[in-house]
């Protein structure tokens, strides 16, 4: 690493190869953009060992020398930080009654193999999260300590606590990138433990990065942040190599890419692939992807009478998604509520056209596509149709989106963080 370099101390959840969705993606890419403009230290619960990148010291929980949890005292415990408070919830998923703040002794906290009992399971959502959340912001804020940097960068809910937690004890600057918040998953109407926490770390916080402005918009009206400490930066996005197939039956097909939860819309797929079904019997719809939604989608379609024209395929990995990429004719986003909507830009590099919800972040960069209300079954079923049959409209579509894809990047993306970080007066520029 360069010593003239500003030095970032950067906290997430998810990164490569261990990731659950588009959060350690974009970790990912945009912390290897930065580190050709900063020095970045990533603090990730669970990482494989082996796996290292350019420029920057990667640091997995998971990987730690057992020894340092020698300094915890051995029976460690705290309440919650903050002013936050648990309320038991038999239907809060992130919940357990042994959630505490911190390590409730060293020993017992590290297992046999020497692995974190907390980050043993590859899934980081599974099981106690608020413990594992608690648990993550101690170690870090431990880890930290040894750690020179200039600026703290923390990613979603998972680690507002260890970054405000660090900022407490070091003063440093605290900078909490929003790539979702709690509205966009339970709605405006939950007001949950997560929910206060997003709104305590978002006060707490010197500055405010949401990927998109329609998350922006979030943060001022439901948690009543102000703009001025918000700067809006789009995702960016990796060239992908792409390519065409020969798909194994005669039928156009659309498809949809996502967790299949209330967030994504995949009902409202459904009911779109049933009306466009309608008026042109000889299109398929395909949905990739896993969550608490397949089981309903797939008994509804069965009650809509078109189960043989719709197909849900579950996890599929990268190979085969950029399979599904090369044979489709029409990508559909539906999304409730999507703060960005990286699988958009995915499908756009294919040179699919793109129909996707004005309730997303995507939709500000990628504004060639054709756009609908998620609510509007009617108007995302006539885009579709007029894409699968009007060959000029498919043609312009196809090329705006070409010209948009220009000028996302994840080094503009980088940049504009930097500069965000100067201006703001975090770092000092050489």
């Amino acid at each position: 690493m360069r010593n003239d370099l500003p030095k970032v101390l950067m906290l997430g959840w998810e990164f490569p190869p261990i990731i659950n969705g588009g959060l350690g993606v974009a970790c990912h890419d945009l912390s290897s953009a930065m580190s050709e403009m900063a020095n970045i230290t990533m603090i990730v619960p669970k990482t494989s060992p082996d796996f290292k990148m350019r420029n920057m010291n990667l640091v997995g929980i998971n990987n730690i020398d057992p020894a340092f949890f020698n300094s915890f005292p051995s029976n460690y415990r705290k309440p919650f930080p903050f002013g936050l408070h648990m309320v038991s919830s038999d239907i809060n998923p992130y919940y357990s009654e042994t959630s505490t703040f911190g390590i409730e002794g060293a020993h017992s906290f590290v297992n046999s193999k020497g692995q974190l009992n907390g980050f043993s399971i590859d899934s980081l959502y599974g099981g106690d999260v608020i413990g594992k959340v608690m648990h993550y912001a101690e170690i870090t804020s431990q880890l930290a300590k040894n750690i020179d940097f200039d600026v703290i960068h923390a990613h979603d809910w998972m680690t507002m606590i260890a970054g405000m937690k660090i900022k407490e004890e070091t003063g440093k600057p605290l900078v909490m990138h929003i790539h979702s918040l709690e509205v966009d998953r339970s709605g405006p109407e939950n007001k949950g433990w997560v929910y206060q926490l997003e709104k305590t770390g978002m006060e707490s916080a010197d500055l405010l990065v949401p990927v998109s402005n329609f998350t922006a918009n979030i943060i001022t009206k439901y948690y009543g942040i102000s703009k001025n400490k918000i700067q809006v930066v789009h995702n960016g996005s990796v060239p992908v190599k792409t390519f065409k197939s020969k798909r194994p039956f005669k039928e156009k097909t659309v498809l949809f890419v996502g967790r299949l939860t209330r967030q994504k819309g995949p009902e409202k797929f459904l009911d779109i692939a049933a009306r466009v079904l309608e008026k042109d019997p000889d299109v398929r719809f395909v949905m990739a992807g896993v969550g608490d939604y397949f089981r309903p989608v797939l008994e509804k379609s069965s009650y809509k009478s078109i189960g043989n024209r719709f197909h849900l395929t579950g996890f599929l990995n990268q190979e085969k998604l950029h399979y599904l990429f090369s044979v489709s004719d029409v990508y559909c986003m539906p999304s409730v509520s999507e703060p960005f909507g990286l699988s958009a830009i995915e499908a756009a590099q294919f040179g699919i056209p793109c129909v996707i919800s004005k309730q997303s972040g995507v939709a500000e960069v990628l504004n060639g596509s054709l756009m609908f209300d998620f609510w509007d079954d009617n108007k995302a079923a006539g885009h579709i149709l007029n894409l699968l049959h009007d060959k000029t409209l498919r043609k312009k579509v196809v090329e705006d989106a070409s010209i948009n894809l220009q000028n996302i990047s994840w080094k503009i993306s980088a940049e504009k963080i930097m500069n965000a970080y100067s201006s703001n007066q975090f770092i000092t520029t050489k």
